[in-house]
């Protein structure tokens, strides 16, 4: 008989990173940048008017509310189609982008660019991860000897295997997505509110380990609770911030059908029936 490591086939507590949610002053350049620059959708369904827009990436989302910007302490990586599609239009958004943040650079493996608030999105084409277009990763920048510590709160608390590999925490997410924790020498930016959104099996458990300690922020719904301290279970020492918007399966939003378009479409270049995205 064959013999199969079966733990590789093994999914944690965290079965899904939902959305990355970071806030921005100004709607229209937002748009701008994450839809017509990066070719992702706005949501068709969920409308906040001016306030908020909502911004599909395959099975993930941007969720990016107006108020005073917040930046990610890391980088976001996304899986984004055709990196020569995808320079071309940042190529064409790059003049009404300018005076921000905004800049892209390209490497042999994926192409780094920065929106016009700062916050980072590491692109890739399909093939690299298991998903055709999405959010693969968030990988945060963290204290210089805090990876072990992170590594145990999410094994030990949340339930989601984690390991340390050269002084990265990587937590696994569902069968193709994870959570980072890179270990840096530099001075860290105060945190500024900035959050994720997960969906989790086991909604009890980690509620109970954060409730005991003081640490749930908000109660939100029967669905859904917040937290935003990352601790060492091992010494009680708080080691990260990160506002993780924790959902339950019963959540009326999860795996909600998201609607993507195919960025290739345009007035000039119209090709009927091609509208939506097909991997």
């Amino acid at each position: 008989m064959k013999s199969y490591n079966r733990a590789r086939e093994d999914v944690g507590n965290i079965i899904l990173l939902e959305h990355v949610n970071v806030t921005v002053p100004d709607q229209g350049i937002a748009t701008f940048f994450y839809v017509t620059g990066l070719g992702l959708t706005r949501d068709p369904f969920v409308d906040f008017g001016p306030f908020n827009v909502w911004v599909n990436c395959g099975e993930q989302q941007f969720h990016l509310p107006t108020a005073a910007p917040q930046v990610l302490r890391g980088h976001v990586g996304v899986v984004a189609g055709s990196l020569d599609d995808l320079q071309e239009r940042l190529g064409r958004v790059a003049r009404r982008l300018e005076g921000t943040r905004f800049s892209w650079t390209r490497s042999p493996r994926h192409l780094e660019v920065t929106c016009p608030w700062g916050n980072r999105i590491r692109c890739f084409e399909p093939g690299k991860y298991r998903m055709p277009l999405g959010i693969a990763y968030v990988e945060f920048d963290v204290p210089r000897g805090s990876a072990q510590g992170i590594a145990r709160f999410y094994n030990d608390v949340i339930g989601a295997p984690a390991i340390v590999k050269r002084n990265t925490c990587e937590v696994a997410v569902g069968r193709g997505q994870s959570l980072r924790f890179h270990e840096t020498t530099s001075r860290l930016p105060d945190y500024d509110g900035h959050h994720i959104a997960v969906y989790v099996t086991d909604f009890s458990a980690p509620h109970r380990e954060l409730s005991a300690r003081g640490l749930i922020t908000e109660e939100s719904d029967e669905h859904q609770y917040r937290f935003t301290s990352i601790f060492d279970p091992a010494t009680g020492d708080t080691l990260y911030e990160l506002e993780h918007e924790v959902r339950s399966l019963y959540h009326p939003m999860y795996a909600r059908h998201l609607t993507n378009r195919n960025p290739a479409q345009s007035f000039g270049h119209y090709v009927p029936g091609r509208d939506r995205f097909v991997p």
